[in-house]
């Protein structure tokens, strides 16, 4: 095991916000040094969000993983970020992976997975912890202490769901017969956590592990949130290497079927999302995810810098008809500077050009008119990425091939829009998300601009446009302080 000076980290820490580099995000959590991958941890305790995430302080590599934990009461101030659990004792000596969070009697804890390996051999337990006022984790019992028959030990993610007053847990896993993926359900009971088994899907065959299960409930309905692995690209989804989406349908804790579920849906169609997590506070899901790609760090520049990834800003989920809408938490519009609104309202233009500002949210809805495809370019100079509708095949292609530096690459997803296309898009420094169709799909990317400049919105179509309306702002930073 490597050695924690927690001093020194925190130290380190403190000195470095405001954060000065010119790809460092202003409204997207990360951090000054270091690798961060998942959020864990998501809960609401005594008035304030805790947001934990997986973070190596000590280099831009995947190991040393430790938990990172911050403090917000409305997602635009945020306590400075501080080293909370990191691995120091033989069940998680390589590495405290990820977990989630959960109030119970007045405490908040959280339960990740250790990871311990000896030789070849993988042994994951799944731990409770609580959070102390210092801010770090008091690791405690270990309710799970290995894989259960037939699984490997890739057994891990746990998440915490209630059903009827009972708590439950689900964890990736993958079977030990075929090396499939699957997720297994635990239930608590007076002697302790016993397995139930694996959930019954309809997926079949549907990659080689499944990864940071969630458990949601929306009304009657359940929506079981997991990343598989190992799934082949199709024309227009699953075009990462590996996948973030869910199935909705009945969960039967009985029979441990998923009745009647929906196809896989993918939760975003960028290059640069995973591992999402969510918990639940006044009747709004809340989803916050890793913007970054398993085994692609080097699509990455930062890491030269000494700092890799960011995650994504906090969206609320609903679902209709069997499908998730995304959209950003309401929060975020007290990061709108009002002074700086461009209002935008054009009739019949083929073209439309808008400087930006340092970051921006941008609110657009095109009216097709005659136009069978519209081009919307965020262009940096000579570097640009690219969304392009085609009405004809109602799909949406992302190219961002046109930047110079870290990941390239093109993706293509399905959109219906009829009349009207509606686009709401989070331009930070490096991140960039867009929300499509008032939240129908959404797409997160990094993109790393080679000079320092400000962007320009850019839209065109070959036929005139019916017309353009909208709204451009300039948003304001996240606000770091020792009390939030």
């Amino acid at each position: 095991m490597e050695t924690f000076d927690t001093k020194a980290i925190h130290g380190r820490l403190a000195g470095s916000y405001p954060m000065q580099h010119r790809w460092h995000n202003r409204f997207h959590l990360e951090m000054p040094f270091g690798l961060i991958n998942d959020p864990n941890g998501l809960a609401y305790f005594n008035g304030t969000y805790h947001i934990f995430y997986q973070w190596n302080p000590l280099g831009c590599e995947h190991k040393n993983k430790s938990w990172a934990h911050t403090v917000t009461r409305d997602f635009i101030h945020y306590t400075l970020p501080e080293l909370s659990m990191w691995p120091d004792d033989v069940h998680d000596k390589d590495g405290c992976y990820s977990g989630c969070g959960t109030v119970d009697n007045g405490d908040l804890r959280v339960l990740y997975t250790c990871n311990r390996k000896e030789g070849d051999v993988r042994i994951p337990a799944q731990r409770f912890g609580t959070l102390q006022s210092d801010g770090t984790v008091r690791k405690e019992e270990i309710i799970i202490p290995d894989h259960p028959a037939g699984i490997t030990g890739h057994f891990r993610d746990p998440y915490i769901f209630t059903r009827h007053g009972h708590r439950y847990i689900v964890l990736g896993a993958q079977r030990a017969e075929d090396e499939k993926g699957t997720v297994l359900i635990y239930g608590e009971q007076a002697d302790g956590w016993h397995n139930l088994g694996e959930v019954q899907t309809r997926l079949g065959d549907f990659g080689y592990m499944w990864e940071c299960p969630n458990l949601l409930q929306f009304g009657s309905y359940d929506v079981l949130m997991f990343c598989p692995q190992g799934l082949p690209e199709r024309e227009f989804d699953r075009q990462n290497i590996y996948q973030s989406g869910y199935i909705a349908g009945h969960l039967s804790l009985d029979s441990m079927d998923m009745v009647q579920h929906t196809k896989f849906q993918e939760l975003d169609h960028g290059f640069d999302f995973y591992a999402p997590q969510t918990f639940e506070h006044e009747g709004r899901h809340i989803l916050i995810g890793w913007m970054g790609m398993p085994d692609k760090d080097d699509e990455y520049p930062t890491k030269e810098k000494g700092w890799m990834y960011s995650l994504t800003m906090p969206r609320e989920l609903r679902l209709r008809q069997g499908h998730i809408y995304s959209r950003p938490v309401r929060e975020m519009r007290d990061l709108r500077v009002q002074e700086t609104a461009v209002e935008i309202e054009d009739t019949s233009v083929k073209e439309l050009v808008r400087p930006l500002f340092q970051g921006a949210e941008i609110l657009l809805n095109i009216e097709f008119g005659e136009a069978r495809k519209v081009m919307l370019t965020l262009a940096f100079g000579l570097e640009q990425v690219v969304f392009a509708y085609d009405r004809d095949d109602q799909v949406m292609t992302i190219d961002r091939n046109g930047m110079h530096k870290g990941g390239r690459g093109i993706r293509r997803f399905k959109l219906f829009a009829d009349t009207q296309l509606s686009l709401e898009l989070f331009v930070d420094r490096s991140a960039i998300e867009v929300f499509f169709q008032h939240g129908e799909e959404a797409a997160s990317l990094l993109v790393f601009p080679e000079k320092n400049i400000l962007p320009e919105l850019r839209l065109t179509a070959a036929e005139p446009l019916d017309g353009v309306n909208g709204t451009i702002w300039s948003l304001d930073s996240f606000k770091y302080q020792a009390d939030c």
